[in-house]
């Protein structure tokens, strides 16, 4: 066993384990650790200032789910936009389950947009699945404020996928548009152009959030697809 997995072994916690493994189908029960979220983020500030994060990062694939979410947090962290970029390209294909791709999220993205978006729309025809719905999410999170245009929302429509989980990010994300950019989202479920699950989910999703007004959440439920 490695330094770091006996760290994250002594870190266990037995019920938040088996409490996880409820919301991750996709993982084998045999490499979850059991290491709650807010000791696995201030284990990886630690570890990104120690030499040995290089090492560990370079370690692919991981045994263990909890190996995943620190590097996860640890990419996280990175500041410089080029190195988190392809230390992100290198370990998406290592991905198997939703809760490591949303905690990715590195804060170098905020501030190079443009270089950014190159990356997103690469990442959105890839044919693996938790590529793609990173590379979605991302989109939710960068470019659906100020720097929103809608060849974003066709973007994501034109894609057809047989997986759950990327399914699920077409809904978030069209949930999400519908709550910021509402009239530029409104025509796409007005006219059907997702899945129908994927429509459905959408709007069930919007119907959700607390950004929405009562009046567009009745228009939504009429737009329903039975």
């Amino acid at each position: 066993m490695t330094a770091i997995q006996t760290e994250l072994f002594s870190l266990q916690d037995k019920k938040y384990r088996d409490f996880q493994l409820k919301l991750i189908p996709t993982v084998s029960a045999d490499t979850v650790i059991g290491v709650r979220t807010p000791e696995l983020r201030a284990f990886a500030k630690k570890l990104a200032r120690q030499s040995g994060a290089k090492e560990f990062l370079n370690q692919l694939p991981h045994k263990y789910f909890d190996e995943n979410q620190l590097h996860a947090f640890i990419l996280s962290e990175i500041k410089d936009f080029d190195t988190a970029a392809k230390e992100v390209d290198r370990f998406l294909p290592y991905i198997d389950n939703w809760a490591t791709c949303d905690q990715l999220s590195p804060k170098a993205f905020k501030k190079h947009k443009e270089e950014l978006l190159v990356y997103i729309k690469r990442w959105i025809k890839s044919d693996m699945p938790y590529t793609v719905r990173f590379g979605i999410g991302m989109l939710m999170a960068h470019f659906l404020d100020g720097d929103f245009k809608p060849e974003y929302l066709e973007a994501v429509t034109k894609l057809r996928s047989d997986e759950y989980y990327v399914n699920m990010m077409i809904a978030w994300f069209f949930a999400t548009a519908l709550a910021k950019q509402f009239e530029a989202a409104l025509p796409y479920i007005e006219n059907r152009r997702l899945g129908i699950w994927t429509h459905n989910k959408a709007i069930q999703k919007a119907l959700e959030s607390y950004r929405i007004s009562d009046s567009r959440k009745e228009y939504l439920r009429s737009l329903k697809i039975k």
